[in-house]
C-alpha cells in the first residue's frame, strides 16, 4: 500500500534522514522505532506531505505522491496524527471529529452524523457533547484518532499515540487500534512504548541518526545488538550479554 524509497532530508548541514526505504502492506501494522532525534518524525512529515524530501520517493496505492501537499494526500486516503494533540477547544468533541468528516461530507448534518458514528465506534459516545477542552490526555488521543478516521483515511500514520498514557490507557488504545485494523485500515506508527509495539506490529523499522539500522519482527529487534546500542549507547549490548551470563 505504501512504498517509501531512498528518502533523504537535510536541514542546512544536518542530515536528518538518509536513504530510508520501507514498505507498509495493506492491512498491516508497521512500527517505526528509534531513539529521540533518530529522524522518525522527519520521515513522517515527508511521507504525509508536510516537508518535501531532498531525494527519494513516496508511493501510495501505486501512485507517486512525493511532495504533494498534505490536503491532497489526505484526500487520497492517507493521514497522520500528531504527538501533541491540539483539538479545537471551543468546539465539542463531536464537532472536532466532524472537522475530519468535512473532507468528503460537505453538509453539516452528514458530517455530524458521521462524527457521531466514528465517536461511538471509538468508545467516545458519552463524550460527544462535551467541550474538547475538557478531555484528559487519553481522551484527546482518542479524539485525534477519531478525527483522522472521519476523513475516510485507509492508512493512518500515528505519531506516538501512546505517549503520556498510563498502562491501562495504553491497553485501551491498543484495543482500539486492533479494532480499527479489523475494520480494514492500515497503520504506520512511531512509538516508544515497546509494550504497544510488541503487541501490535507485525514488523518494524529502526532508525538511528537518520539511517535505517534494522528491520524485522519487534521481538527480534529488541535482541539486535545495533538496536540495543542505538537506545542505550555504545557497548551496551556487550554489557547486557555479560550480565546475562554472569
Amino acid at each position: 500500500m505504501l512504498e517509501v524509497r531512498n528518502l533523504s532530508k537535510s536541514f542546512g548541514g544536518l542530515q536528518a534522514v538518509s536513504d530510508v526505504s520501507l514498505d507498509v502492506p495493506e492491512g498491516s501494522i508497521v512500527g517505526l522505532l528509534g531513539p529521540n532525534g533518530a529522524g522518525k518524525t522527519t520521515c513522517f512529515t515527508m511521507i504525509a506531505g508536510f516537508t518535501k524530501p531532498n531525494a527519494g520517493s513516496v508511493t501510495f496505492e501505486g501512485k507517486d505522491i512525493t511532495g504533494l501537499p498534505p490536503h491532497q494526500i489526505c484526500a487520497r486516503g492517507m493521514i497522520r496524527t500528531f504527538q501533541i494533540v491540539q483539538p479545537f477547544a471551543g468546539l465539542t468533541v463531536q464537532e472536532n471529529i466532524a472537522v475530519g468528516a468535512y473532507l468528503h461530507h460537505h453538509e453539516r448534518q452528514e458530517a455530524m452524523a458521521l462524527a457521531r458514528d466514528v465517536g461511538k465506534r471509538l468508545g467516545m459516545g458519552n463524550m460527544l457533547d462535551r467541550p474538547a477542552s475538557s478531555l484528559t490526555i487519553a481522551g484527546r488521543k482518542r479524539l485525534e484518532l477519531a478525527r483522522a478516521l472521519a476523513t475516510g483515511a485507509k492508512l493512518l500514520l500515528l505519531d506516538e499515540v501512546m505517549a503520556g498514557l498510563i498502562p491501562s490507557e495504553i491497553n485501551e488504545i491498543v484495543g482500539i487500534i486492533r479494532q480499527i485494523r479489523e475494520e480494514g485500515h492500515t497503520f504506520l506508527m512511531i512509538e516508544h512504548v515497546m509494550q504497544a509495539v510488541m503487541s501490535l506490529a507485525e514488523t518494524a523499522y529502526v532508525l538511528n541518526q537518520g539511517k535505517l539500522i534494522a528491520h524485522g519482527p519487534p521481538r527480534d529487534l529488541v535482541k539486535d545488538a545495533s538496536v540495543v546500542e542505538a537506545y542505550l549507547g555504545h557497548g551496551a549490548a556487550a554489557r547486557l550479554q555479560d550480565e546475562h551470563h554472569a
